[in-house]
C-alpha cells in the first residue's frame, strides 16, 4: 500500500480524473522549464490543466476508478492534461505546441471512459471549438431566417408587380 504522501496524491489524481472530460497523456522529455511553462500557459488558456504524476499512482487511480489503465501509455516520463468542458480546445493546445516543439509527444489518452490513441487525440484537435460550432449554428439559423424573410417579402412584391403589369396592359389596350 502506498505511503501517506502517495495516498494523498492518489486522492488528488482521482479528483482530477472525476473533474475532467478527457485526459491526454504526453511525453514531455526534452522540454526545457521555459517550454513547459509555455505549454502549461497554452493549456490553461484552453480551459485545461497539466500535471505530472507518477505513472504507477495514475495506474492505481485509473484501476480504482474502473477506467482503462492505459498501460502502454504509462511508460517513461508522462504529463497528464486534464481537459475541462472543451475537450477539442485542450487537444488543440497540445497538438499546436507539439507542432512547434518536437520534444513533446502525444501518447494518447482517455475520453468518456475509453482509451484513445495519439491519432484520435489529433483528430479531436482538428474539430472546431465550442465557440466555432455555436457560431456555425447561429450562421445557419440566420441564413434560414433570412431566406424565409426574403421569400415572405417576395410574395407581396411579386403580387404588386403582376398588378402593375396588368394595369399597364389595360392602359395599352
Amino acid at each position: 500500500m502506498p505511503n501517506v504522501k502517495n495516498q494523498e496524491t492518489l486522492v488528488k489524481i482521482k479528483e482530477d480524473l472525476n473533474g475532467a472530460s478527457a485526459v491526454w497523456v504526453v511525453d514531455y522529455c526534452g522540454l526545457s522549464v521555459k517550454d513547459i511553462q509555455a505549454l502549461r500557459r497554452e493549456i490553461r488558456e484552453a480551459g485545461a490543466s497539466m500535471k505530472v504524476y507518477k505513472n504507477s499512482l495514475v495506474h492505481i487511480a485509473l484501476a480504482e476508478s474502473e477506467l482503462p489503465t492505459l498501460d502502454d501509455m504509462l511508460a517513461g516520463p508522462s504529463a497528464f492534461v486534464f481537459a475541462g468542458e472543451d475537450v477539442a480546445a485542450a487537444a488543440k493546445a497540445v497538438k499546436n505546441f507539439a507542432k512547434t516543439n518536437q520534444n513533446l509527444e502525444i501518447k494518447g489518452g482517455l475520453m468518456e471512459g475509453a482509451a484513445v490513441t495519439a491519432a484520435e487525440v489529433e483528430a479531436i484537435a482538428s474539430l472546431p471549438s465550442r465557440e466555432e460550432l455555436i457560431a456555425q449554428i447561429a450562421g445557419a439559423i440566420s441564413g434560414v431566417a433570412r431566406g424565409l424573410a426574403v421569400s415572405i417579402n417576395g410574395v407581396p412584391s411579386g403580387l404588386a408587380q403582376v398588378a402593375k403589369a396588368v394595369a399597364n396592359q389595360k392602359e395599352a389596350a
